[in-house]
């Protein structure tokens, strides 16, 4: 196990240690929170309730948060600089890639010494392969989508912290599990920014059930489970994503806190 860092550097999520450490405001006992705010509901349908942002106190002399780990960055982060939550289109041609919706919300808060607050103005990105395992803006010996920015983008993060995406479920390629990568930086323009790279994973069980619908289908079955995935294996169960079934897809919602003194 690695050792935490100190001040001025990101905090993993869930008792995993890593080059940089990062909490989630939830209750020890508690596991990932599965709703997603209402506000994006102009995008996708039937969007489910969320409960209020507010701080969480403790008792203790710090947070009740859970702590999760960091992990690589990988070969495809592009600053694209795309400032927006609907990731799903190429911007140059207006391409939407097809794939069974999802509603991604992530709550970023400040950690201090006694409380999780909201923190306003954090910049979250997120980037993954479509649904046939592809990468958009990059050049790789299965494919070269340079120039487009096809599921990538970033928001940030408003008054209650919280930055919102609408994208699709991923696809799978040969060697990797299922998975969303982000990154979350204080000040992308600033000289220091304080910096968080991981991925989100998915149960096995909802992924086989995308995987039987079109377009996932006619890829056949995926090669890599989580438990074959050697970065999953670095404690990826911490970093599964709890979907809730939607009219239209799924709904999924991370929490996250920063150190930032």
């Amino acid at each position: 196990m690695m050792p935490r860092l100190t001040r001025r550097r990101i905090l993993s999520f869930i008792g995993g240690s890593a080059a940089v450490t990062l909490f989630g405001c939830l209750r020890r006992e508690s596991s990932s929170i599965a709703s997603t705010p209402s506000s994006i509901a102009s995008s996708i349908a039937s969007p489910i309730a969320s409960p209020a942002v507010s701080p969480i106190a403790s008792t203790a002399t710090t947070p009740a948060c859970i702590v999760r780990p960091q992990q690589t960055e990988g070969p495809y982060f592009r600053d694209e600089k795309l400032n927006r939550s609907d990731i799903r289109s190429n911007p140059a041609d207006g391409a939407v890639k097809p794939g069974v919706p999802l509603k991604l919300a992530f709550q970023v808060s400040q950690v201090s010494s006694a409380a999780c607050v909201p923190l306003e103005g954090a910049i979250v990105d997120v980037w993954h392969c479509d649904a046939e395992g592809v990468y958009s803006d990059v050049s790789d010996r299965r494919f070269d989508t340079t120039g487009q920015k096809f599921l990538r983008g970033y928001q940030t993060t408003n008054a209650d912290g919280i930055a919102e995406f609408i994208t699709i479920y991923p696809g799978w390629y040969p060697g990797r599990t299922v998975h969303i990568h982000f990154k979350i930086r204080t000040d992308a323009t600033a000289q220091s920014s304080y910096e968080f790279t991981s991925q989100l994973y998915f149960d096995d069980a909802v992924t086989d059930q995308v995987d039987a619908q079109a377009p996932y289908a006619a890829r056949g079955q995926r090669t890599q489970r989580n438990d074959q995935d050697g970065i999953f294996q670095r404690s990826g169960e911490q970093l599964l994503l709890t979907l809730t079934p939607a009219v239209e897809g799924y709904e999924g919602r991370f929490n996250i806190g920063l150190e930032l003194t």
